[in-house]
């Protein structure tokens, strides 16, 4: 899945958090894109969020893929959260929504 792809599966599924502004920043050249629940939008642009999850590409295909948990890549290192924790403990529910 291409990064293009992934924001046309999240906004297809309404896949973030209401009312909040979640920023899913993978480093490197693949950049970071923000959940807008309080537009109802999802994009590529990179900007002020309540919360950023860090997390690499391989380890956010294997999350939105169920193959890996939020709470062990966050024990493990491989997720980071910054700002408002609550907004990222809501990140399962958003993950399911690109399953269903």
């Amino acid at each position: 899945m291409t990064k293009q792809d992934l924001v046309q599966r999240m906004q297809e599924n309404s896949a973030w958090v209401p009312g909040k502004r979640v920023k899913i920043d993978f480093g490197g050249s693949e950049g970071a894109i923000i959940l807008d629940g309080a537009a109802g939008q999802v994009s590529e642009e990179d900007g002020e969020a309540d919360t950023t999850i860090r997390v690499g590409w391989d380890d956010w295909q294997q999350l939105a893929a169920g193959q890996l948990d939020g709470m062990t890549a966050f024990m493990m290192g491989k997720l980071k959260v910054e700002g408002d924790m609550g907004n990222a403990m809501q990140l399962q529910g958003v993950l399911s929504k690109l399953r269903g």
